[in-house]
C-alpha cells in the first residue's frame, strides 16, 4: 500500500509541475503583453502633450499677433519681446490671415500658456515657449508621398479635364510646363487625352499638393508624347522615351552687353518721366548699333512701334508658355516680320534709344503665361539628353512606367 500511496503521489507532483510550467508560460506571456505594450506619448510640433490642452484656430482678418496671445493670457512684455527679439526666425508682423495657429496650454483652472505655433505653411511653422525663458524654432511636419494617377479626354481644356476628374487643377500647370516645347495648349484639338502619374503630398493626413510627375503620356497631333522625370547630376528633368530633354536652353542675354542699366523691378523712378511705375524688364546698356538676338525658337507675333515708351519692338512666341519682348531698337534684322519663325541666337534687331529712352539701351523682358518676370532669375534649362552613364537605368524606369501608363484608365 505504501508504495502504491509513493507512486500516487509521484504522479500528483509530475502534474503540479506540468501546471505550474503551465502557468509561469500564461504569465511569461501575459508579462511579455504588457512590456510591448508601452505608452507612446502624443506629440504635436515637437512638444509630447499627454497632460496639456491645445487649443487650434486660423488667423482672422485684421488680426495681429498680440490679439491671439493677448486672449490666451501671455502678457505684454512677453509678446514685446517675441516682436523684437526673435525677427531673425519668423517676423511676427508678417503673419497672415487663414493661417493655422495652436496655443498649448496646461490643464489648470486658471490654465497657463506654454507654446504658441505658428503655421508658416501646411508642412513648415515657428513655435514659441514661455516655459523657463522665451525662444523661438522653426520646424517642419513630416510629409508623406503618395503614388496617384488620372487621366481624361479633352473636351475644351486640359485645365477643365483635370477638374472634371477630380485631380488637382495645377496638374493642368505642372503638364503644360513639362510640354511647354513639345504641344501648344492654346491649340488642343477635342479628343487630345492625357495619362499622367504623379506624387500627392500629405501632411497630418491632409492633401497639400503636387510633388513630381513622375510620367506622362499626351495624346497630340496622332502623337502619343511621352514624358519621364529622372535625375541625373543631381538635377531632375523630362525626358521623352528615347532620352531627349523636352526642354531647350535659353540664351543667358539676348546681346554682348557692356553692363546692366536697370533691372527687374515692381516700382522704378522712371528716368525721363520721373515718376515711380514698375519696370518689368532688365535694360543692357550698349552702344546704338549692337546686334540683338532672340534667346530662344519661336514665332515673331508684334512687331512694330510702342506708343506708350518702347519705341520700335519685337515680341516672339515660343511656346505656350513663354514669350519674350526686345524694345528700344533702332531698326529690326533684314527679312523680320510677323509670323516669321526664329531660331535661337537669330539676329532680330539692333540697340537704339528710341521711344522714351536717356541713351541707347535694350530693354529686354520675359513672359510666362502672360505675366512678366524677372530675366535674370529664369533657370535656364537643360536641353543635354539622357546621360550614357545613365542611360540603362532610364531605359529600365521608362519600361516599367510605360507599362504603368497603359494600366491607367
Amino acid at each position: 500500500m505504501i508504495g502504491k500511496f509513493k507512486i500516487v503521489i509521484i504522479i500528483y507532483s509530475l502534474l503540479g509541475a506540468l501546471l505550474v510550467g503551465c502557468n509561469d508560460t500564461s504569465n511569461s506571456e501575459s508579462n511579455k503583453e504588457k512590456r510591448n505594450d508601452v505608452h507612446v506619448p502624443k506629440t504635436v510640433y515637437g512638444v509630447n502633450v499627454d497632460t496639456l490642452n491645445v487649443i487650434t484656430d486660423r488667423v482672422k482678418k485684421n488680426e495681429f499677433l498680440s490679439d491671439i496671445l493677448l486672449r490666451y493670457g501671455v502678457s505684454y512684455n512677453s509678446i514685446d519681446f517675441i516682436a523684437r527679439h526673435t525677427k531673425d526666425i519668423f517676423d511676427v508682423r508678417k503673419i497672415i490671415a487663414g493661417n493655422k495657429y495652436s496655443i498649448i496650454q496646461t490643464i489648470d483652472t486658471l490654465p497657463s500658456t506654454l507654446y504658441f505655433a505658428y503655421e508658416l505653411s501646411p508642412s513648415k511653422y515657428v513655435i514659441y515657449s514661455f516655459k523657463d525663458t522665451i525662444t523661438a524654432t522653426k520646424g517642419a511636419k513630416e510629409i508623406v508621398i503618395s503614388d496617384s494617377n488620372t487621366s481624361g479626354i479633352i473636351e475644351s481644356s486640359l485645365w477643365n479635364a483635370i477638374v472634371e476628374n477630380n485631380a488637382d487643377p495645377n496638374l493642368a500647370n505642372e503638364l503644360s510646363e513639362i510640354y511647354a516645347w513639345t504641344i501648344d495648349f492654346f491649340g488642343l484639338q477635342e479628343g487630345n487625352s492625357y495619362k499622367a502619374i504623379y506624387e500627392e503630398l500629405h501632411v497630418d493626413s491632409n492633401y497639400v499638393g503636387l510633388g513630381n510627375i513622375k510620367a506622362s503620356m499626351f495624346y497630340h497631333g496622332g502623337d502619343s508624347l511621352y514624358a519621364f522625370y529622372f535625375e541625373q547630376n543631381g538635377k531632375g528633368d523630362y525626358f521623352d522615351e528615347k532620352g531627349n530633354s523636352l526642354q531647350r536652353t535659353f540664351l543667358k542675354a539676348p546681346l554682348r552687353f557692356s553692363r546692366i542699366s536697370s533691372r527687374f523691378s515692381h516700382s522704378r523712378l522712371h528716368p525721363v518721366l520721373k515718376i515711380r511705375r514698375p519696370h518689368h524688364g532688365v535694360d543692357y546698356a550698349a552702344a546704338t548699333g549692337t546686334p540683338v538676338y532672340t534667346v530662344g525658337d519661336g514665332t515673331v507675333i508684334k512687331k512694330g512701334y510702342q506708343k506708350r515708351g518702347g519705341g520700335n519692338y519685337i515680341k516672339i512666341k515660343h511656346n505656350g508658355t513663354y514669350s519674350t519682348t526686345y524694345m528700344h531698337l533702332k531698326g529690326y534684322a533684314k527679312g523680320i516680320k510677323v509670323g516669321n519663325h526664329v531660331r535661337q541666337g537669330d539676329l532680330i534687331g539692333y540697340v537704339g534709344a528710341t521711344g522714351l529712352a536717356t541713351g541707347p539701351h535694350l530693354d529686354f523682358r520675359f513672359y510666362r503665361n502672360g505675366k512678366p518676370v524677372d530675366p535674370l532669375k529664369v533657370e535656364s534649362p537643360p536641353s543635354l539628353p539622357i546621360d550614357s552613364s545613365y542611360q540603362v537605368t532610364f531605359d529600365s524606369i521608362v519600361r516599367v512606367y510605360i507599362s504603368q501608363l497603359e494600366l491607367v484608365n
